[in-house]
């Protein structure tokens, strides 16, 4: 057997393999392989794991351990279809899923790739009329549909969480990092829909025109304006001028 194929078998058995039937002194590799998993969701979903409980927790973690096998080179990838796996435990309690979205949306912003945002005392200096609105490659963002992101907030205050409530109307969540801190604020659809604009390379002059065609002329104007101020507050945006 060559050398590649029994690493195949090796990573395979400590995947699936029945530890009862492990050889003498193996059954620790499986025993710690699968421990690196559960601390790694531990650490990833703290926030989620309060909400639902320790025992309801670790039952997620097992099943989600035995479905889905490690696809990166390091355990930094691992958590990211944790949602997915709490979404078919959960079915009929969708802020546990956006409750773990958050957080692994929160974990992937802070160690995401570093920009410098546009500083809002040059943005006066800007010509608005030519300016393409670029933003940070930290900013993402999530739906939303329930009340996950005040059960997080009170979470990490240490205080009572609020009951689950439906949002009335759309909205999303947008998360990014701020210097060393992950952020998050909820949004309603219009603003998801203008960031759906600006980010696919629309002017800012064409985004104004674009929101006035839906809102009228002086709402247009002024959500675009206040838009914009917003995302130059939270230092989502660094800017090209178009030739």
């Amino acid at each position: 057997m060559s050398l590649l194929a029994l690493q195949r078998d090796f990573g395979a058995w400590l995947r699936d393999g029945d530890a009862d039937a492990a050889a003498p002194g193996m059954r620790v590799y499986q025993n710690n392989y699968r421990a690196a998993l559960v601390a790694c969701l531990e650490d990833a979903f703290a926030r989620t794991r309060a909400w639902i409980g320790e025992e309801a927790f670790s039952r997620a973690v097992v099943e989600h351990v035995c479905r889905v096998p490690p696809s990166g080179w390091t355990l930094d990838a691992y958590p990211r279809d944790f949602p997915d796996t709490l979404a078919f435990l959960y079915p009929g309690d969708p802020e546990v899923t956006e409750l773990a979205g958050l957080e692994l949306a929160l974990g992937e912003a802070f160690v995401g790739p570093d920009a410098v945002p546009l500083m809002q005392a040059k943005a006066r200096d800007i010509d608005w009329d030519r300016a393409i609105l670029r933003f940070i490659p930290t900013l993402d963002l999530r739906p939303a549909i329930t009340n996950a992101h005040a059960i997080w907030l009170a979470l990490a205050e240490e205080k009572l969480p609020p009951p689950v409530e439906i949002l009335a109307g759309a909205h999303a969540l947008l998360v990014w990092r701020h210097d060393l801190t992950s952020r998050f604020r909820l949004i309603d659809a219009r603003e998801e829909q203008a960031l759906a604009l600006a980010r696919s390379g629309l002017s800012f002059a064409n985004l104004c025109a674009a929101v006035v065609a839906v809102e009228g002329e002086a709402e247009g104007i002024a959500l675009a304006g206040q838009w914009l101020g917003c995302w130059l507050a939270d230092g989502l945006l660094t800017i090209e001028t178009g030739g």
